[in-house]
């Protein structure tokens, strides 16, 4: 298992630099309010569509949840983007066996209520308007390792251009109670209706 590297001066570094450049190459990036507990870890599940995801996650962490961030990433990209172990991101180093022990440390961890464990359930980058976000059965694994106390967050984040030069991004946020007992196929079930609702929000703002 590849682990994270966090060191203080390089993550302070960084954190900076993300927020010059969403301001930069954004024109707004907003997101809505949301109550976090602070004695819960949370479980966030994100879309993945573009570069931008986990910067713009890493940030949203740091106003809204105020959590240890941890994210589980793909070996490709925690090889090709080496920069990404100074954030806490974490990726299993081969198939099988490793695979495995990377959900299982990523289940414990959401046993700390200081931190949070950013998934993103489709794995690969799709486009943000897909019909619908795709579930890994890892997901499931990694709950199943954990001792199930924890808050799950649905987090989608979509981006326009509408009359500006520059695109806006906007991050919809939604607390999910799970059931006593939860499937691969609820937790898609509900994480698409959130997803459907933000798009919905976000093409009425284009009428």
């Amino acid at each position: 298992m590849y682990h994270s590297r966090k060191n203080g001066f390089i993550f302070h570094c960084y954190s900076w630099y993300i927020n010059y450049i969403l301001k930069k190459d954004f024109s707004a990036f907003t997101h809505n309010q949301l109550v976090i507990k602070e004695d819960e870890a949370v479980l966030l599940l994100a879309n993945r569509f573009s570069w931008w995801d986990g910067f713009m996650l890493f940030q949203l962490n740091k106003k809204v949840f105020k959590k240890e961030f941890h994210a589980l990433v793909t070996t490709d990209d925690y090889k090709q983007l080496n920069y990404l172990k100074y954030f806490g991101c974490f990726a299993p180093e081969s198939k099988g066996k490793d695979v495995l022990e990377t959900l299982l440390y990523a289940g414990s961890l959401l046993d700390d209520p200081k931190n949070l464990v950013l998934i993103f359930p489709q794995g690969k980058i799709k486009s943000s308007y897909v019909d619908s976000i795709a579930f890994e059965k890892g997901v499931m694994q990694l709950v199943n390792a954990s001792k199930k106390k924890f808050q799950t967050v649905f987090s989608v984040i979509l981006t326009d251009y509408f009359n500006n030069r520059k695109p806006k991004a906007k991050a919809y946020l939604t607390t999910w109670q799970a059931e006593e007992y939860i499937s691969l196929q609820l937790l898609k079930s509900e994480y698409n209706k959130h997803y459907d609702a933000a798009v919905l929000k976000q093409t009425q703002k284009a009428s």
